[in-house]
Formats: structure tokens, C-alpha cells, sequence
């Protein structure tokens, strides 16, 4: 029934303006206290003993999917954004201080995110002149992290990227190509330095 509605919605201009109004105030980006209250537990799935700081900034609509699984934790003043995008964190995630995670975003299980990380699968257009990159198109690109990755604090995920299972970002970190599984990979741009070795058991550099 809700599907149907929303498919419905989605596929009427003059429909989905009408719901933005009703779901957000004008001039501002943040659902209405009621959505986030009453609407979304309705669309949102939130696994067995996962916990979100009540400090975190949830600017989750049912328009989109969000889910967290079991035994994860979003720790206190990061930003969770499924606006234009479905965000899903898997089992067992820890999500640090102050992350900010912007759909279209798929974070698997046992990821470990440290202090001050940005996820953005979202880019503002800037190629018309005439117009501030804030009135152009969004460009809309899914980022998906493997099991097992640790990223370090102050790193940057960029649209689109894909971290393999088990890789390691550096902090301080900018990711603006996919990291192979099994990868160390450090700096601006970040580079892999070091890979899993299966035949040694070792981590080998690059």
C-alpha cells in the first residue's frame, strides 16, 4: 500500500511538491519533527540492539530507504542523509564522531568509520557559468563499502567509489577511485601503498 503510494507520488510533478511541502518546511533541508517521530518507523528498518546518538542529525525520509542492522552504533553529532539516496549500514558498523553519510551509500558489516569522515554520494553540478553550482542538478553516483573496512578520521569518500572487503583508508584521506579488497590506501588522492599477500600472510607494499 505504502509502495504503491509512494511509486505514485514519485511519478506526478505536481504530486511530489506537494509532498516535499507536507514533509519538509520551507527553505529548510530537515524533515518535520513528525516524520522522523511518527512516518518513518513505518518505512525504516532498525536491526536488534543498534543504537543512534539522539545528538545525530537524521535527515531521513520514507521517500528513501534507511536501514541499520544488528549490534551497530552511530555515535554523537554525525549527519545521516538518505534525501536522495537509500543509506543502508550493515551489522556491527561503528559510525564515529561527527561522520556525515549522504546517500546513495551502502556501508557493510564490521566497518569501522573513525572521527570526522565524509560519505557523499551526491556532487552539485557547476558546468552552466550563469548559474551557482547550488541552483544546478544534482549528480547522483552510489558509493558502496565492503565488510570489514576500517576508514581513518578526516577522510573523504567521493561519489561513486567502491572499497573492497577489508581494506584500510588512511586518515586524512581523499577516495576518488574504488580500492581493490585487501588494499591500504593513503593520502590526496589516496594510493595504495600495501596489499594482502595470500601466498605469504603478509602485508606487502606496493
Amino acid at each position: 500500500m505504502f509502495e504503491k503510494l509512494i511509486h505514485t507520488v514519485k511519478n506526478n510533478p505536481n504530486g511530489k511538491k506537494w509532498a516535499h511541502r507536507l514533509l519538509i518546511p520551507k527553505g529548510d533541508f530537515k524533515p518535520r519533527w513528525w516524520v522522523l517521530a511518527l512516518l518513518n518507523s513505518w518505512f525504516h528498518q532498525k536491526g536488534k540492539d543498534s543504537r543512534i546518538r539522539r545528538s545525530v542529525r537524521r535527515d531521513l525520509f520514507p521517500f528513501q530507504p534507511f536501514s541499520i542492522g544488528d549490534n551497530s552504533l552511530v555515535e554523537d553529532f554525525s549527519v545521516l542523509n538518505n534525501a536522495v539516496g537509500p543509506l543502508t549500514i550493515g551489522n556491527g558498523t561503528i559510525i564515529g564522531l561527527s561522520n556525515v553519510i549522504i546517500g546513495p551509500v551502502m556501508i557493510g558489516n564490521n566497518v569501522m568509520l573513525a572521527q570526522h569522515v565524509v560519505i557523499s554520494g551526491i556532487n552539485h553540478g557547476y558546468e552552466d557559468i550563469t548559474l551557482s553550482p547550488s541552483q544546478q542538478p544534482l549528480s547522483v553516483s552510489k558509493i558502496e563499502i565492503g565488510d570489514d573496512v576500517w576508514i581513518g578520521a578526516n577522510s573523504t569518500i567521493v561519489a561513486g567509489v567502491h572499497i573492497g572487503k577489508h581494506s584500510i583508508v588512511g586518515a586524512g584521506s581523499v577516495v576518488t577511485k574504488n580500492v581493490l579488497p585487501y588494499t591500504v590506501v593513503v593520502g590526496n588522492p589516496a594510493r595504495a601503498i600495501k596489499r594482502w599477500n595470500e601466498a605469504t600472510q603478509l602485508w606487502d607494499r606496493i
